[in-house]
């Protein structure tokens, strides 16, 4: 974002809020605490709210891959089960023969 002459700042839409008094005081201090103005200030925190929503799909995708992952591994155990407790029969039985 580059400043023009005139302040603002070119590709920034200027738009109108609504926000409690006490939010407002909150902003404002913490704005001037960090040194920023407050349209800097609320710019941050929506990209920061932005990026944590982001975040949080991702680990719920995740969470839900894992899930997936988690019954196919079941189904297909499940379905080996009885081939391998086959195999290890016959194996027991040829190493008792030996």
């Amino acid at each position: 974002m580059v400043p023009q002459s005139g302040g603002a700042v070119v590709g920034v839409k200027r738009i109108m809020i609504s926000l409690p008094e006490s939010l407002l005081k909150e902003v404002d201090g913490l704005a001037s605490l960090e040194k920023r103005n407050r349209s800097e200030f609320i710019r941050e925190a929506m990209k920061l709210y932005i990026a944590e929503r982001k975040r949080r799909g991702m680990r719920e995708q995740m969470k839900k891959g894992y899930q997936e992952m988690a019954s196919i591994n079941l189904s297909l155990a499940m379905e080996n089960y009885e081939v391998e407790n086959e195999a290890q029969k016959y194996y027991e039985k040829q190493l008792a023969e030996c």
